[in-house]
This record gives C-alpha cells, sequence and structure tokens, in this order.
C-alpha cells in the first residue's frame, strides 16, 4: 500500500516519476503527489484520486522542468482522502518536503508537543507531523539534513519508508526504512529512489534494499552512505543485479494485467519448479530444503502463517503435508499469531508465505517465531524482500511481478512451492513409496499443460457470468483439497467485482449456510472427481432441492454432475492433492468477467492494496 518514487541526477525528473507512480498504481492508492525542486524552488502538486488526475492537475498548475523530484501514491491512514491530506507535505518554513509510507503511531503526542513550540499543521496527518518534527530537530540541534532525520526518527513509534528534501540541500535526498520497502536504484551519476523496483528498471538493473533500522543520504555524484538510523553504525552497500524486465511489467496486449496473470500461470507454474525438479530421475533439488533437510525431517510440527490469499495457500499445504509426509500443520493467519501468546517449540517449523515478502503481519510473526526459538521457513515471490531476508532459509516462487491487487499466479505457484517441499520430505521420511514419488512428479510436470487446457474454457465462462453478474451474493463449496480453493473463489469475486460471497467445507453447509439458499443464490460448488465426490453429489442435490443455482466445477467428461447442476466448468483430472492448481482457474476467470461486465476496476480495487506494509 501506498508508493513511493524519487529520482536525482541528470535527466528531468518529472517523467521519470510520473511514470514511477503509474507503475506503483498496483500498491493501491487513493491520492496522489509530485513535488518538484527546479533548481530555484520546491514546486508541489497533489490531489485525491488516480495519477491520472495529477498529470492533468500538473500541466495546469507548473512548469516540470528539474532534475530532483519525489512521488506518492497515499493510502489514507491518519485523515481522510482528499487533496490537503495528499503527500508530499512540507514543514512549516517550506524548505522541507517529504514523502511518507507507514504510521507513525506516537503521532499526536508528537503534535502536540510541536504545537507546544508554535508549530502549525494544516492536515490531519502523521506525515506532516514527522516533517517538522524532522524541521524542529535541525534547527534545534544545528544539525544536516540526515542527523536530523535521524534524531527525529529515533522518536517515533510506527512504521515507515520517507523520502525528505531540503532546499538547503539541492543535491540530496534522505531515505530511511522501518517495516515498509525501499529500493535505491543505481545509474550513472543518477539515483532512483521507490517501494520496489518497478518504477527503475528500464534505467537500470542494480539496486540496493534498504534493511529495517536503516537509513541512506543520497548525494547526486557521490556514493551512497547507508547508516543504522538507531546506533549509527556504518552500513557497507549491497548493490543486488535486479532479475526483471520492462516487458514484465507491461500488459502484454491484455486489458487487465489481472487476466494476464491468469493466463500466466502455466509458465508461472513451470518456472518454479525449473532447475529444482527432474521428474523422469526423481530428483528434487532446493536449496533452501537441502541445507536445511535435518531441522525439516525432525519438525514435530509445522506452523503456517500468512494473509488473505497466501493463507489459503497455506490451508492447501496443510493437508498436502498431512497427507504426504503424515506431520501435524496448523495454519495461523499472521494478524492474530502476532497478537496470541503462542505456544511455540523449537522443534517447531514455521512456514512464513507471502507474495510481496513485506506483509507487515507476516513480518511480525516471523519475529516472534524467532524469538521463540523455531525455525522459519519463507516463501515469497520478491527476491531480496523482506521476509526473504528475516526468515533463516526459504524459497521464491519464481512468479515474476503479479501487478494485479487481486492474487492469482502467486497462489499456484506457492502451492507448487509447497507441494516440492512436501513430496521431497515425504520420498526422505519414507511416507510414500518410491514409486508413488516418481509418479507425482511426473503428474506435476504435466500440470502447466494441463492449466493451459483449463484456461482454453474461458469463453464458456463468459455466459455464466453475464447469467449472474447481478447477484447480490454466491456461495462456494469444496472438501478437502478443494476446500481452501472454496475460500479463494469466494475472495476473488469479493475482492473485484464486490459481491458477498463465502467459501464452506460442503458438509458444513447443512449447519447453517443451507438456510440462504432459494432460487436467487449461485452455488459454485467444486465437484471433481477425486476427493469425497459421491458426498459433494449428495450437498448438489440438497442445494437443487431448495432451487438454488448451481455452478459445478467438474473434471472433463462428468456426467452426473452435468444433470444436476445448471452450468458446469470443465478441468482436466490429476492427483487429488494437486487439483487446487486447477481448481482455482475457473474461479479465478469467472470473478474476472463478472467483474468486468460490472465495470469495476479489476486491477485496482476499491480500498485494497496489494501489498499490506501497516497494520
Amino acid at each position: 500500500m501506498c508508493g513511493i518514487v524519487g529520482y536525482i541526477g541528470h535527466r528531468e525528473a518529472y517523467p521519470i516519476v510520473l511514470k514511477g507512480l503509474k507503475r506503483l498504481e498496483y500498491r493501491g492508492y487513493d491520492s496522489a503527489g509530485i513535488a518538484l525542486y527546479d533548481g530555484e524552488k520546491i514546486k508541489l502538486s497533489k490531489t485525491k484520486g488516480k495519477v491520472a488526475d495529477l498529470e492533468e492537475r500538473l500541466e495546469k498548475e507548473i512548469s516540470t522542468n528539474g532534475t530532483i523530484a519525489i512521488g506518492h501514491t497515499r493510502w489514507a491512514t491518519h485523515g481522510v482522502p482528499n487533496d490537503v491530506n495528499s503527500h508530499p507535505h512540507y514543514s512549516n518554513s517550506g524548505d522541507l518536503v517529504i514523502i511518507h509510507n507507514g504510521i507513525i503511531e506516537n503521532y499526536d503526542s508528537l503534535r502536540k508537543e510541536l504545537e507546544k513550540r508554535g508549530y502549525t499543521f494544516t492536515s490531519d496527518t502523521d506525515t506532516e507531523v514527522l516533517v517538522n518534527l524532522i524541521e524542529d530537530v535541525q534547527i534545534n540541534e544545528k544539525v544536516k539534513l540526515g542527523k536530523a532525520v535521524q534524531i527525529a526518527l529515533n522518536q517515533t513509534i510506527g512504521a515507515y519508508a520517507i523520502a525528505v528534501f531540503d532546499i538547503k540541500k539541492p543535491n540530496e535526498i534522505v531515505v530511511a526504512r522501518l517495516g515498509s520497502p525501499l529500493a535505491i536504484g543505481i545509474g550513472e551519476d543518477e539515483f532512483f529512489i521507490a517501494s520496489d523496483a518497478s518504477p527503475f528498471i528500464e534505467y537500470t538493473n542494480n539496486a540496493i534494499y534498504l534493511e529495517d533500522g536503516e537509513m541512506a543520504v543520497v548525494r547526486r555524484g557521490k556514493e551512497i552512505k547507508i547508516r543504522k538510523i538507531k546506533n549509527d553504525r556504518k552500513v557497507a552497500p549491497y548493490i543486488q543485479e535486479l532479475q526483471l524486465n520492462l516487458e514484465q511489467i507491461e500488459k502484454g496486449g491484455y486489458d487487465h494485467f489481472m487476466m494476464k496473470e491468469i493466463y500466466e500461470q502455466p509458465d508461472a507454474i513451470s518456472d518454479t519448479y525449473r532447475g529444482r525438479m527432474l521428474a523422469a530421475e526423481g530428483i528434487i533439488k532446493m536449496a533452501g530444503v537441502d541445507d536445511n533437510l535435518a531441522k525439516l525431517l525432525n519438525a514435530k510440527r509445522i506452523i503456517i502463517i500468512a494473509c488473505g490469499t497466501s493463507w489459503h495457500a497455506g490451508l492447501v499445504a496443510e493437508y498436502i503435508f498431512e497427507e504426504l509426509v503424515r506431520l501435524p500443520v496448523e495454519v495461523e493467519y499472521a494478524s492474530e499469531f502476532r497478537y496470541r501468546n503462542p505456544v511455540i517449540h523449537q522443534d517447531d517449523v514455521v512456514i512464513a508465505i507471502s507474495q510481496s515478502g513485506e506483509t507487515a503481519d507476516t513480518m511480525a510473526a516471523i519475529k516472534m517465531a524467532k524469538e521463540q526459538g523455531a525455525f522459519v521457513f519463507g516463501v515469497c515471490n520478491v527476491v531480496g524482500s523482506s521476509i526473504s531476508r528475516e526468515t533463516h532459509a526459504g524459497a521464491y516462487t519464481h512468479a515474476g511481478p503479479e501487478i494485479g491487487v487481486a492474487s492469482t499466479k502467486a497462489f499456484t505457484t506457492q502451492i507448487t512451492v509447497l507441494a516440492l517441499i512436501a513430496l521431497k520430505l515425504a520420498e526422505r521420511k519414507g511416507t510414500i513409496s518410491n514409486s508413488e514419488f516418481y509418479s507425482y512428479l511426473q503428474e506435476l510436470e504435466r500440470i502447466p499443460a494441463k492449466v493451459k487446457k483449463a484456461l482454453t474454457y474461458n469463453d464458456q465462462i463468459i455466459p455464466i457470468a453475464k447469467a449472474y453478474k447481478d447477484a447480490k451474493n454466491f456461495l462456494y463449496l469444496g472438501r478437502g483439497f478443494n476446500f481452501p480453493v472454496a475460500l479463494e473463489g469466494a475472495l476473488k469475486l469479493k475482492e473485484i467485482s464486490y459481491i458477498h460471497a463465502e467459501g464452506y467445507p460442503a458438509a458444513e453447509m447443512k449447519h447453517g449456510p443451507i438456510a440462504l439458499i432459494d432460487e436467487h443464490m449461485p452455488v459454485v460448488v467444486i465437484a471433481t472427481k477425486k476427493g469425497h465426490y459421491d458426498k459433494v453429489v449428495s450437498n448438489i442435490q440438497e442445494i437443487k432441492s431448495r432451487k438454488g443455482k448451481i455452478i459445478g466445477i467438474v473434471t472433463e467428461g462428468d456426467v452426473t454432475v452435468r444433470e444436476l447442476a445448471d452450468h458446469v466448468i470443465e478441468i482436466p483430472e490429476t492427483e487429488e492433492f494437486l487439483m487446487p492448481l486447477l481448481s482455482t482457474i475457473p474461479l479465478q476467470l469467472l470473478s474476472y468477467h463478472i467483474a468486468v461486465l460490472l465495470d469495476k476496476n479489476v486491477d485496482q480495487p476499491r480500498n485494497l492494496a496489494k501489498s499490506v506494509t501497516v497494520e
């Protein structure tokens, strides 16, 4: 949520920062702004609404010449979304300007103290408090901007990624992070600042990712100086080569990023197991697993922590690990886990799942688990992200950039990684036979082609979407491995179409939800041949007898459900534990087409952010 972009160098800064803000729109936001230094003064423009609204306003309000600029897309926390609360924010003198992601939790007490000293505030934001605190330190301590930022941040409680510019120091930008991501792109006598690498990938493939509790002074024509905020210790910059290209973050001819990413899943799944699995030879090689095999094999319990779609992938993994590895698994919402007093043992393995690798609740849960002695294994998509650095070991999903807020390929690639880990452990523990192991690897290798086959039914889903786009409620039902898929299908519909939907285990329908069923209630039932098929058919008959409208997700060639359901969507057959990789595809497509028919903003649904980096 929120996005930061900055530039200092020899190019015109405005087009770089504006394009960067557009690239960060996927993060979710409600307002946008840019501050540009033209060599004499800071020119600032900001507005509630989209980056396109800002662009239109900028062209009317200010000259866009200058080689230093910072820009921001805001997702409101303190203060309603409006022009005044939008970033950037000035200090009282007008000399300092700041952009900020995160929350300053003690902003109210800081504000009251600053008001006693004569400071005034035009916005309701915690960010305006922070920039004036920095200015107050600068004046009273008689220190340079970098030191003032450091002292001020040591007085704050909360999370932040900030960029601060001082008109009296026109050749530098000071940045810092704690709990919110911040990357610095390194060019030839130029630097780029952003929440992730997407705004500057076309200019450089070298970047520094600040660690939590670090700040940097970025000076034109100079080396970057990084220090620890808390103790002022110098940190040697670590420059990474980015594994990202421009084509990956463009739509590639699709109307929406979400549809592009749905269709990327066959390649994303194969990219995730490529180089790790040799099906014909019966080999799985994963460095994070191989280097810590003893810890994983000797674990008495696995605890999976995640949020949202990643939590649903964790639920699928619970079924997979317990079925194949015969190891007890608990799946926890990271947001609840961190605020409980959970019982964690040193022989527990905690698996943390996050697409972005920056999810605040998951990060906090990881730190808690480590403090209590657990071994923590991370599964995430973004190389160099905070979770990848904070965990003891881990595995990347190699899904490529996911721009659509509603996760699709993140879900299927997370399941792929977790299935690989489970298969590796099951083979080593002897909980599956050698013939089963070889057979499962070969079937996993066939999954991308089967996902492609499932995608060919897209055109058949559009009429179903048209039939139910005006429904007020949906039920999604599944059993066994498909129960988490029902939850994920309901979430997708809620996220992008704003239609209320709930997922349930099919058998639980009789414990309450059946009261909702009438001729106006569409019920999506995942009724594949593998996994309690006869029981699910009985559930469908119960729905049918109450005039519910049934959309069945069935295995190719199914006859029984086809006769009962109002609509069916076929998918190929596979092993039961791999079925979620296929059964989720029609649910993604159904939610997408309903949202498009309702003229919703598919890639940027209201009130949602791609990466939840604050509580």
